[in-house]
């Protein structure tokens, strides 16, 4: 091993909190090096996560109302099928795109990105394994070091992957063919959205849930209604069961479930494992260095800057607390990079919004209404259905409804739910909203386009004025 390279910054990890903190670090003068273990960078979420896995729920979408709602719109098609291999390379290509633009986004400010496996082996050093076998360990000497590495899939000891009957969400996304029948343990954001996925494709999926119901974190009035809708559909649904076995046989998987005190015995093609995912920070060398680590939960403990119990060290991401989403991921290394160089960089953790991509879409921001009855806040509530917007009639998507929560005496808006036609994408008005300490008169002021769905978010927040008789009273 040759003499150590001298950098300010080294980021371990180039998935969303990676490359957008090291692109931030280059824009504020320092010399910045990237460390991946794949050669491809995006991390996660670009190459087996948010980006394939919305690109295959698009394409299934598509499939879908070719079959089922065309035909009300006056569109006739003599035969509809389904290509599996050319909806896979199609997700495959965009893959390939996006991943091409981190790499160019990386090169074009000056990161040095290198390939390879990272382990820290000081305070201020890391040793990289290169990922071409052909040359030996590097060793890197930084100012500062910012991990963001990541997560991965839970495991469950009683339903052991083996990437053939028993899966993770990674063999989940590249199945060569339809399942007859799809298990899927576990009713949160992924088990949904890849359950909802190849439903669309033809498989019988069955959604097994311990809790007694499905989305855990989202908003219950949400979490219900998004329930009716999917079942409607011809999602089953298998609430406060618990999994005793799964054991993958010759052509399908046993899976043996409890519900109600009684034992059942069930059979799939393919199970999916989906019950969450922990901070990946198996051999990172964590412990040699003493980077203090949540013994309960594996989180990498930081303190409002995100800087670990080691001077020198930081982390940010799915290995911190909070919600595992890509978006809070760069904020916070945006935020993380900006307090290295003195400047007060910082993430509002109240207003970072989540979403499902289910169809109806769902989408949140801030409290639950659940949450502020837990805080004794008192609220006001205010929710309008889709059915009453004129363009989610137009577009055959009137399922679902907005809802906005506001303060029962200040009027600021504690929260946001929606549940219907790109949730994901109204969601980004509250968020604003709430960002700069609007009240839902605010938002029930400001004009919006007619006939648009944003208007549904408009009418809800209209009626918080008509405060729920319901809601504590301050």
């Amino acid at each position: 091993m040759g003499e150590a390279e001298r950098f300010d910054l080294v980021v371990i990890g180039a998935g969303p909190g990676g490359y957008v903190a090291a692109v931030r670090g280059t824009q504020l003068g320092m010399k910045v090096c990237c460390v991946d273990k794949d050669a491809k960078p995006g991390g996660v979420c670009q190459n087996v996560g948010c980006i394939p896995s919305k690109a295959l729920l698009d394409s299934s979408e598509y499939l879908h109302l070719a079959r089922e709602h065309f035909r009300e719109h006056g569109v006739l098609l003599s035969e509809v099928k389904l290509d599996l291999r050319a909806m896979m390379a199609r997700k495959e290509r965009v893959v390939r795109e996006l991943t091409d633009n981190v790499r160019t986004l990386l090169e074009s400010n000056g990161v040095h990105l290198l390939w390879g496996t990272a382990r820290l082996v000081g305070a201020t050093r890391v040793e990289v394994t290169p990922g071409a076998p052909a040359t030996g360990p590097v060793l890197l000497d930084s100012r500062f070091i910012l991990l963001a590495t990541g997560s991965e899939p839970v495991a469950l000891p009683s339903a052991p992957w083996d990437g053939i009957r028993i899966l993770t969400s990674t063999e989940a996304l590249s199945l060569d063919s339809v399942p007859e029948r799809l298990g899927v343990i576990g009713a949160g954001y992924i088990g949904l959205e890849l359950g909802s996925l190849w439903q669309r494709l033809g498989s019988t999926v069955t959604i097994l849930e311990a809790m007694s119901r499905i989305a855990p974190p989202a908003d219950a009035q949400v979490g219900r209604a998004l329930e009716r809708a999917l079942r409607k559909q011809g999602l089953v649904f298998r609430l406060g069961t618990k999994l005793i076995e799964a054991r993958p046989a010759e052509e399908e998987v046993k899976v043996s479930i409890e519900s109600d005190g009684g034992r059942e015995d069930l059979a799939f093609d393919r199970l999916l494992v989906a019950v969450g995912r922990r901070p990946l920070t198996r051999g990172l060398g964590l412990e040699d260095v003493g980077v203090a680590v949540d013994s309960r939960t594996g989180h990498v403990r930081v303190d409002a800057q995100y800087r670990t119990s080691v001077p020198g060290i930081w982390a940010v991401g799915d290995l911190i607390a909070g919600p595992m989403l890509a978006h809070k991921a760069s904020a916070e290394g945006i935020a993380a990079v900006e307090c290295m160089a003195g400047l007060p960089g910082e993430v509002d953790y109240d207003c970072i919004p989540s979403a499902i991509y289910t169809s109806p879409e769902v989408a949140g921001v801030g409290l639950t209404e659940e949450q502020a009855k837990e805080r004794s806040i008192p609220y006001c509530v205010g929710t309008y259905p889709f059915s009453g917007a004129g363009r989610a009639r137009c577009l055959g998507r009137a399922d679902g409804f907005a809802k906005v929560l506001a303060h029962g005496r200040s009027g600021r808006i504690l929260g946001a739910h929606i549940l219907g036609p790109r949730a994901s994408d109204l969601i980004a008005e509250c968020v604003l909203a709430m960002q700069l300490g609007g009240s839902a008169e605010d938002l029930a002021g400001t004009i919006h386009g007619h006939p648009t769905l944003s208007e549904a978010v408009h009418e809800a927040a209209a009626a918080v004025r008509r405060c729920s008789i319901y809601a504590p009273r301050p």
